[in-house]
Order: C-alpha cells, then sequence, then structure tokens
C-alpha cells in the first residue's frame, strides 16, 4: 500500500515541495468556482428567489456526489493523470483515452471563457479593450503570463490561488455588508424582484457550468502532500466555501431592490456601484473599480489553476504510449511538463473567438459526459478491486456508489434538452457531438501508430508503474 511519503510519479523530481491543505484548497477554489463572478446571466435568468433556490440544489446533486467520488479515487489512487487513470484502471485502455480526449476536448472550451470574462471587465474601465484585435491580443498576453507563472511548478500556483481567492473575495464582503444594510431603502428601480421572463433551464445551465470542475484537481495528485489525507479534506472545505460564496452575495444583494432582468454578464461592477452609492458616490465608485479587477483577478486566478490541471493529463497520456514521448518531458528542478503546457496553451488561444454561450453549452456537455465515465470508474473499480485500499470511501458501500452517480444525471438531462430546444445552441450540441466521435477515432489511429501503446495493451500493463507504489 503507497504510504503517506508518497514516492512521486516516473521523472519527478524526488526533492520537489509539493502543495500543502491550504494552497489545494485555493487551487481548488480557483478551478471551480473564482467568486460569484459569472452568476450575472443566472439572477437574469431565474430571479432572486430562484437562483439562490439553484445555487443551493445544485451542489447537492452535481458538486457533493462529485467531490464524494474525486475524494475516494483520489485517495485510493492518488496519480498524476487523476481522472483519466481512474477510468483506464476500471474500464480499460479504450474508455481511459475517451475520458482524456472528452476532458481535453472541454478544456479547449472552458479555458476560452476566462479571457473573454477577463476581457469583459477590463472594458468597464478601459472600452477600447473589448474592441478586435485588441481583445485578441490582451486574451493571447493572459495566456502567456499564466504559461509563464505555471513553468515556475506547482507551488507559485498554489500560493498564488490563495491570494488571489482572498483579494477577489474582499470586494464582496463589502457589498454582502451594504447590501444587507440598505435592505430597509430598495433601490427606486426595484420591480416585484423578477426578471420579466423567467428561464429556470438557462439558470441550470449555468449553475451547473459554475459547480463544475471538481475533478480537475485530481490530476496533480503526484504533487499533492499526503494525498490520502489531503484530497478528502480539501474537498470538503472547498464545497462549503464555494456554496457560501454563491449563495451569500446573492442572497444580500436581492435585499437591495436591484431588479434581477437588469443583471447580465459583468453586472457585480453595477451591483457594487449601486450598493455604494447609497453611501456616497465615492464610496459606489471605488467598490465598482475593486469589483471590476476582482473580475480581472477572477478569470485570471481560473485559467492559471486549470492550467495546471489540463498539462498534467498528456503525462500520463505520454507514459503509456497514446500520446508522444515528449509530451511528459519534465522541467528538472520543478517537475513541471513545460511541453505539455506549451501544447496546450496553443490549443487554448485557437478558440478565443468563440462566443460565451456556445462556450458554456459545448464545454457543459463534454465535461457531463467525462463526468459519467468517471462515476462508472467509482463503480467499476468497487466491482474488481473489492481490497483496493480506499482511505476515504463514499458512505453506504456499492449503493452509496450507484446512488451519488445518479445525481448528476438528471442535471445533464435538462443541459442537453437545453442544448436541443435552443437554436443558437444547435451548433454547440454539434460541435459536442463531433468531439465525442473523433475521440473513438483518434484511439484506432493512435493504436494503429503507436507500438508503445499497442505493446502495453497486450500485455495489459498499464497500471504496473500505479501498482509498484501500492
Amino acid at each position: 500500500m503507497l504510504n503517506e511519503s508518497n514516492p512521486p510519479p516516473t521523472g519527478l523530481a524526488p526533492a520537489m515541495k509539493r502543495v500543502t491543505l491550504l494552497p489545494l484548497i485555493g487551487i481548488t477554489y480557483c478551478m471551480v468556482a473564482g467568486g460569484p463572478y459569472g452568476l450575472e446571466d443566472l439572477v437574469h435568468n431565474s430571479g432572486y428567489r430562484n437562483a439562490v433556490l439553484l445555487l443551493l440544489i445544485t451542489p447537492v446533486l452535481w458538486s457533493f456526489p462529485v467531490t464524494l467520488m474525486v475524494s475516494e479515487l483520489s485517495a485510493a489512487i492518488p496519480d498524476e493523470g487523476g481522472y483519466y487513470v481512474w477510468v483506464r484502471r476500471a474500464m480499460g485502455p479504450f474508455w481511459g483515452f475517451q475520458e482524456a480526449w472528452l476532458s481535453f476536448a472541454a478544456s479547449i472550451f472552458d479555458m476560452a471563457i476566462y479571457p473573454t470574462l477577463f476581457i469583459s471587465y477590463l472594458s468597464g474601465i478601459w472600452p477600447a479593450s473589448a474592441n478586435g484585435s485588441l481583445s485578441t491580443l490582451i486574451g493571447i498576453g493572459l495566456i502567456i503570463v499564466c504559461v509563464g507563472i505555471n513553468l515556475t511548478g506547482i507551488r507559485p500556483v498554489g500560493a498564488g490561488s490563495v491570494i488571489m481567492t482572498l483579494a477577489l473575495l474582499l470586494p464582496f464582503g463589502v457589498v454582502i455588508v451594504l447590501a444587507m444594510l440598505s435592505g430597509a431603502h430598495p433601490h427606486p428601480a426595484a420591480a416585484s424582484g423578477e426578471p420579466v421572463k423567467t428561464n429556470l433551464l438557462g439558470g441550470i445551465l449555468v449553475a451547473m457550468w459554475n459547480y463544475m470542475g471538481w475533478d480537475n484537481v485530481s490530476t496533480i495528485a503526484g504533487e499533492v502532500h499526503r494525498p490520502r489525507r489531503t484530497y478528502p479534506l480539501a474537498m470538503a472545505i472547498s464545497v462549503l466555501l464555494v456554496a457560501a460564496t454563491y449563495v451569500i452575495p446573492v442572497a444580500a444583494v436581492s435585499r437591495s431592490g436591484i431588479p434581477p432582468a437588469s443583471w447580465q454578464t459583468g453586472s457585480w461592477v453595477d451591483v457594487g456601484r449601486i450598493v455604494g452609492s447609497g453611501y456616497g458616490p465615492r464610496l459606489g465608485q471605488g467598490l465598482a473599480i475593486a469589483i471590476t479587477a476582482g473580475g480581472m483577478i477572477s478569470a485570471f486566478s481560473m485559467f492559471n489553476a486549470l492550467i495546471l490541471s489540463y498539462s498534467r493529463v498528456p503525462i500520463a497520456m505520454a507514459e503509456d504510449g497514446f500520446l508522444p514521448k515528449v509530451m511528459g518531458i519534465r522541467g528538472r528542478r520543478n517537475g513541471v511538463p513545460w511541453v505539455a503546457v506549451i501544447v496546450c496553451a496553443i490549443g487554448w488561444g485557437f478558440c478565443l473567438k468563440l462566443g460565451f454561450e456556445k462556450l458554456l453549452i459545448i464545454d457543459t456537455l463534454l465535461y457531463g459526459m467525462s463526468l459519467i465515465l468517471e462515476f462508472a470508474a467509482l463503480v467499476a473499480l468497487r466491482l474488481r478491486e473489492p481490497g483496493l485500499a480506499r482511505p476515504f470511501k463514499v458512505p453506504g458501500g456499492m449503493a452509496g456508489c450507484i446512488l451519488i452517480s445518479l445525481g448528476p444525471i438528471p442535471l445533464m438531462a435538462v443541459a442537453f434538452y437545453q442544448a436541443l430546444s435552443d437554436e443558437t445552441a444547435h451548433k454547440g450540441l454539434l460541435f459536442a457531438a463531433i468531439a465525442v466521435a473523433l475521440g473513438v477515432l483518434l484511439y484506432f489511429v493512435a493504436l494503429r501508430i503507436s507500438p508503445r501503446l499497442r505493446r502495453h495493451c497486450a500485455m495489459g500493463s498499464f497500471d504496473e508503474r500505479t501498482r509498484e507504489r501500492e
């Protein structure tokens, strides 16, 4: 059994320092949430009351099951590559490849969202930044800076995530206090507190997107200190932190009387200005600027943390023969897979011009399909390897594993229905279907051109590295 000293994966510098609990919580929070930014469309589509309900219900059906699954599998198999390693070990190389491909395809669209959000907030203080080629250059610049930080190692990313989380949440602490105090004197534009037309399906899709990404933190398990203890704690604390920093600001602002119909992407800036202006124009303007800066920090921190996650999957795939060996090259001093980081960043750069709505739908559908495979791996490993050391177990035995696996399915059905019923989302659904079909094709292409992969498949030797450490 793997002890808590956790010998490093192949190629990882033995002396490299690893992230502990607090930085892992910071990384997880940035991967999943990055603050309340991104909830604006939820309020617009659903109204305050429904938005709060969705923000409370979604983690129960979506986040809580995923964190339980991630806690068990990360503690049992703390290898870099995370979800890819779980699915491959549980169901074989074909499904392992599909898991990695779906996650990578989702990352292409997911990672294009954050430069879009960064520019959206930047344009609040610099309107010209949203125009034409300048916005593209800014997006490319953001990618380059985040890649540079990631190339320095996991610990700077972890420490930076903690600092950025505190910085981006600070303005919301002020908004919460002022909005609660202003409840007795609603904003003059207040109406019934509900949007003109409620779109619950659109609201559910936004809530799902804001609560997804818990499994991304699994891919860095080889660089986490005492992962069998640290992961369950980090997941439990992070899910409470995310839910609290979503629900409390929205519930507080509902007392200010600002109409939900007026919300749109970036409206937290206007909310801060309106709430603060009740105590003086300077405070209102200062709070608006602070929230704008926080929005930029949020988009930056999420992009920065997700580079850390997505760049670790190619390492495991390169070791298995699915990718060229060059994708597994690490820096000698800090163990960073610098080739994978750079190659992935180039791919993300090509999607900067896609619209936010299309990105959201494609990302949610592809991520949801990869998540279903991860839950299948949870159940399959309980059946195939009952003797596998599991420092943390999903409560309720096999029945508990099956029960939590069913939780996300209704939300996935809603997302699929929304994509079918909304004409603007049809292209997103088509992109997702093409991505799924391409994953099947690429597996057989890889099998044909990689002798090392065929040898692994014939010998069934994929998990020798893992079992050597158990």
